[in-house]
């Protein structure tokens, strides 16, 4: 692999880059699906390639390829430079990467168990038996399971030194089950709506129980059918774990991305209301409120050794005591501020050029124990799991609906709920949150389904956090 990158790096300078890296990668993706009692899926997908990134003047140049080869690797290198010389016939800004990335090193996924030493028949076994357990109950009428298991191999090398090998592993699945009558269709998920995710071994599916929650899922499903409808006005939210998670991807993970700030980067909803004017000016949430990017917590999708840029793992305040101090950042977008990268550059395959993706965006736990909160609330609306999602281009207003939510009356949870939506202002939403969950109920979800870029890029992000509660929120439907 070193004699690949050091080709590679060497044509690109002979040729007349300033800058230059290469990204060699080795990926397996396998995933499973069970519906109603048969087999819906099966795939095992290889990919291998290379990816070369140039800097010529102030031009970026990518080019790359399935075949590993030095022949190839010469080609490519080139051609990502003659790339770059076109670009560069447009002037633009000074491109400024910062201090050199040197890192030599290597890291691994710590893991308990290969998830791909577990073989189909295992994982069929365990798919049958939740969907067996589930379609007991005769309300259901689809019952759906799925696990997926990944590797990536990667080499990164560029001129300044940097040479990385890292291989990342994620395991996961879920189980959900819908049920219909004449006039309705709920569904209730396992562990979350989307499926459940991490950089961890197969112990992270089997730590998710899917059996053991079959049962549970089937009645809830069941029970929405003649749940009370949300009703509609403003009240006190309280977001279980998981929806909190989507909340802060949404709300907090894509505004804070720095390509998104300076209008680089505006595909899927892609502009942002923080702008760099309000980057330690401008209050984010209440003083309760701390939101955190790291890179290096356990299972996290957004966990790794180095990114795409060669930047090792860190941590960094984006809230701070409900103040906005920080962004999602790459090395070119850091220098325009002054700033060394806090390495957020990913792609999501050897044939794509790295963009700023969210690494693992938590809400830090508080001091509450969930009961306390529910006691503490006279009257609102507990609300959990995902169910549809919607936000402007800004990042500023949003609309989220989830699968079940419970009535909160003088104290205790009360009544079940169908069709649960709210609403808000992203800043006003998280200046209204009075009260989050201790760490004992803090959760680190994955979302696999990320999409940013054009053509678009699929990526796994993290986010970890408690129940929290929040003061006046509109709740239903408003005309």
């Amino acid at each position: 692999m070193k004699d690949l990158t050091s080709r590679a790096l060497n044509i690109a300078v002979l040729e007349g880059a300033r800058y230059a890296d290469i990204r060699i990668i080795d990926s397996r993706q396998q995933t499973v699906s069970i519906k109603n009692g048969n087999v819906d899926g099966i795939g095992d997908q290889d990919s291998q390639g290379f990816g070369v990134r140039v800097l010529v003047d102030d031009s970026w140049g990518f080019a790359s390829s399935a075949y590993a080869t030095m022949a190839e690797i010469e080609r490519v290198t080139s051609l990502a430079v003659k790339i770059a010389k076109a670009s560069a016939m447009v002037p633009g800004e000074r491109v400024d990467l910062g201090s050199p990335v040197t890192g030599v090193g290597k890291y691994t996924t710590p893991i308990q168990i290969d998830p791909f030493s577990i073989s189909l028949e295992q994982k069929l076994d365990l798919l049958f038996r939740a969907d067996e357990v589930i379609r007991r109950n005769s309300g259901v009428k689809v019952s759906e399971e799925n696990v997926i298991a990944v590797r990536h191999h990667k080499f990164f090398a560029n001129t300044e030194g940097a040479f990385l090998e890292q291989t990342i592993y994620e395991s996961g699945g879920a189980i959900a089950a819908t049920a219909v009558n004449d006039t309705d269709v709920q569904v209730r998920s396992h562990p979350n709506s989307f499926r459940y995710q991490g950089t961890s071994g197969w112990e992270y599916v089997t730590n998710a129980d899917f059996v053991g929650n079959a049962e549970r899922v089937a009645e809830e499903a069941v029970a929405l059918l003649s749940a009370g409808v949300c009703p509609s006005g403003e009240t006190t939210l309280i977001l279980g774990s998981s929806q909190l998670a989507l909340q802060i991807h949404e709300s907090c993970g894509h505004p804070t991305e720095l390509d998104r700030v300076f209008g680089t980067e505006a595909a899927f909803a892609g502009r942002s209301f923080l702008t760099t004017d309000k980057r330690n000016n401008f209050r984010y949430g209440s003083e309760i409120v701390n939101l955190t990017a790291d890179s290096v917590r356990p299972t996290g999708l957004g966990t790794f050794g180095w990114d795409d840029e060669g930047l090792p793992a860190s941590r960094t305040p984006l809230v701070l005591n409900g103040d906005f101090v920080g962004y999602l950042m790459s090395r070119e977008t850091a220098s325009k501020l002054g700033l060394e990268s806090n390495g957020c550059m990913r792609a999501d395959g050897w044939n794509r050029i790295p963009l700023i993706r969210m690494t693992n965006v938590s809400l830090e736990p508080g001091t509450w124990d969930f009961n306390d909160m529910i006691a503490d609330t006279d009257d609102g609306i507990l609300m959990e799991t995902n169910r549809s999602w919607s936000i402007d281009d800004m990042r500023l207003n949003f609309q989220f609906g989830t699968e079940v939510g419970y009535e909160i009356k003088n104290g205790k949870r009360g009544r079940l709920l169908k069709n649960c939506t709210y609403a808000g202002i992203t800043p006003d939403f998280w200046n209204s949150c009075d009260a989050i969950a201790n760490p004992k109920h803090w959760i680190l979800w994955g979302t696999p389904n990320c999409g940013k870029g054009e053509p678009m890029q699929t990526m796994g992000t993290g986010h970890g956090a408690s129940p929290a509660r929040f003061r006046n929120v509109k709740v239903g439907v408003f005309r």
